[in-house]
C-alpha cells in the first residue's frame, strides 16, 4: 500500500485540481504493466513530475525518481525519500546511487530520471547524460522516453510562476519502449549511439507536442524557435554554464567549511 506514498498521490490529485490543469495523457499502454523501465523525462519545470506520476499511477504502477542528494538534508524530504523509494544521487559518489538504481530496476520498478541534468530554460532538449541508457543496460530493462508539455507554464525557471488556478493544458506523451540490450556498456561509442537515439526520439515527440500546442508569441514560456522570449539554447547554455559554476563554487565552500 505504501501510505505515504498513497498521501502523496492524493495531494498531487489535489493540486491538479486547484490548479484546474488538463492533462491530455498519450501512450500510457507503452508503460509495462510489471517489470522495470526507465523513464527518461524531458525537464521543463519544478511540477512536470506531477503529471508524470499521475499518468503511471492511472496505469496501476508508481515511478520512483532520482534526487539530487542535497534533498536529504531537509527533514521532511528525507523522510519522504525514505519511504517513497527515491533514490538520492550524490554528485561525489555516483557510483553508489547508480548501483541502488539499477537494483531498484532489475527489482521491477519503474525509474524516472531526468538525462538532461536540470531544467531546460530554451525548453528544448539538452544534451543527454548517459546515465539512463546505463542503468537501463545494466538492469536488463528498456528506457521509455517521456515528454512533457505545459506543466512549466505553472512554475519553471527565469521567474515564471503561476500558482493558483490557471487551467493550462499539459500534454504528457510516454513514447514506445527504446531497447537498450545491445549496449556495449565497455564502450563509449556504443552509449554514446544509444543516447544519441533516446535524445533524438525525445526531441522528435516533443516538437510534435509543441507544434500543435498554442504558443502566443513573445511569452517566455513558448521557445525562441516558436516566436516566443525564452533563451535559444545556446543563450541557455551560458546561463546554466554560469549557474553551475555558481553552485559547485558553493558545494566547494561548504566542503572546505566543514573540514575547519
Amino acid at each position: 500500500m505504501e501510505p505515504v506514498y498513497r498521501t502523496l498521490e492524493l495531494i498531487a490529485f489535489g493540486l491538479r485540481g486547484v490548479q484546474g490543469l488538463r492533462i491530455d495523457r498519450r501512450g500510457s499502454d507503452n508503460i509495462p504493466a510489471s517489470g522495470g523501465a526507465v523513464l527518461a523525462i524531458n525537464h521543463t519545470g519544478y511540477l512536470d513530475f506531477l503529471a508524470v506520476a499521475l499518468g503511471v499511477e492511472a496505469r496501476g504502477r508508481r515511478i520512483r525518481f532520482m534526487i539530487k542528494s542535497e534533498m536529504m538534508d531537509i527533514a521532511i524530504m528525507r523522510f519522504l525519500i525514505n519511504h517513497t523509494k527515491t533514490v538520492p544521487v550524490d554528485r561525489s559518489a555516483g557510483h553508489e546511487a547508480y548501483a541502488t538504481a539499477v537494483d531498484s530496476l532489475r527489482s521491477g520498478e519503474l525509474l524516472g530520471v531526468y538525462p538532461e541534468a536540470t531544467i531546460s530554460r530554451s525548453f528544448e532538449i539538452k544534451e543527454l547524460k548517459s546515465g539512463a541508457v546505463r542503468m537501463a543496460a545494466a538492469a536488463g530493462v528498456p528506457v521509455i522516453p517521456v515528454i512533457c508539455w505545459g506543466a512549466h507554464r505553472v512554475w519553471t525557471k527565469g521567474g515564471i510562476r503561476k500558482i493558483g488556478y490557471t487551467r493550462f493544458p499539459v500534454v504528457l506523451e510516454y513514447g514506445s519502449p527504446i531497447d537498450v540490450s545491445g549496449v556495449a556498456l565497455d564502450s563509449t561509442a556504443s552509449v554514446d549511439e544509444k543516447v544519441s537515439q533516446v535524445r533524438e526520439t525525445m526531441s522528435t515527440m516533443l516538437h510534435a507536442i509543441q507544434d500543435e500546442y498554442p504558443h502566443p508569441a513573445g511569452e517566455p514560456w513558448v521557445p525562441a524557435r516558436l516566436g516566443g522570449s525564452a533563451p535559444t539554447a545556446d543563450e541557455a547554455k551560458v546561463i546554466e554554464d554560469d549557474e553551475a559554476a555558481r553552485k559547485a563554487a558553493l558545494r566547494a565552500a561548504k566542503r572546505e567549511s566543514g573540514r575547519g
